[in-house]
């Protein structure tokens, strides 16, 4: 099994869980045999989409910018798990992970399709895969935590999904407050594909 990790988490003191629950799920997929590709986005080069609209119409499935988005970009095609880490900011991801998340429109094919009674762009490497996304918060706040629960239904609707699951920790919270939920989400998505 293939696992994407796209790690949002700030190189500063509110990454710390971020980053700790990156280690637990690699550790976790290391024990089990799996593969991960993990991208600490704080440490890339990823320059804003400029929306030129040139992966759909000029050079299909191909980014124009050049920098360190694409081994992300080559990444999706191949792999079963998608992981999102990231600090809850304002209810939504983290700069760092929505710059790169912006960047990966190359992976959508330019055409409509209806899913659920609504219009969406298709993947362009079709495959079953599951969907979780790990935020923290500096403090609990149940109207941001709930925003951020139906952005990433959203956005698993968009990839095509076959399991979906996301959790809010509090920064800094202990590890056996989350450690479990992480490793139970894991095999959850391993026992969807």
């Amino acid at each position: 099994m293939n696992i994407l990790i796209l790690n949002g988490a700030p190189a500063n003191r509110r990454g710390a869980t971020v980053r700790a629950i990156v280690r637990t799920i690699t550790d976790e997929a290391q024990a089990k045999g799996w593969t991960t590709a993990a991208f600490d986005l704080d440490g890339l080069d990823i320059k804003p989409c400029p929306g030129c609209f040139s992966c759909w119409l000029k050079h299909p499935g191909i980014c124009a910018i050049k920098d360190d988005e694409e081994p992300i970009l080559r990444a999706y095609s191949s792999t079963d798990v998608i992981v999102w880490t990231t600090p809850v900011t304002f209810g939504g991801y983290g700069p760092t992970l929505k710059k790169a998340l912006d960047r990966s429109i190359p992976n959508l094919l330019p055409f409509f399709i209806k899913t659920g009674g609504e219009i969406h762009h298709p993947q362009r490497y079709p495959r079953r895969r599951s969907f979780l996304v790990f935020g923290t918060l500096d403090a609990p706040d149940s109207d941001a935590e709930q925003t951020f629960h139906r952005l990433v239904k959203r956005n698993a609707l968009n990839l095509n999904t076959v399991m979906t699951a996301s959790r809010v920790f509090v920064e800094g919270s202990a590890s056996t407050e989350w450690s479990g939920t992480v490793r139970e989400l894991l095999t959850a998505a391993k026992e969807a594909l």
